[in-house]
């Protein structure tokens, strides 16, 4: 499974509910969180995007809303 990174804002009920899907899906430790909110690039990238997951090893974006069959596609897809 390759590396997941989970950019996200404080206080954003989306990126809870994201996070919540993660947890059920089992990738509880698979994925490092990346507060944007202080990273002016990250900002301009992702701000309206956010709760957004990302696969390390090739930087595919799966971007909210997405179903557990969604995540579960697009993990397996990575590595």
């Amino acid at each position: 499974m390759p590396g997941l990174i989970f950019y996200y804002q404080p206080e954003c009920h989306l990126c809870d509910e994201a996070k919540a899907l993660l947890h059920a899906a089992g990738l509880a430790g698979a994925y490092r969180k990346v507060d944007i909110s202080g990273v002016p690039e990250l900002l301009m990238r992702y701000e309206i995007h956010v709760p957004v997951l990302q696969r390390e090893d090739d930087q595919a974006e799966l971007y909210w809303p997405f179903s557990e069959r969604e995540l579960a596609v697009f993990v397996k897809a990575g590595g």
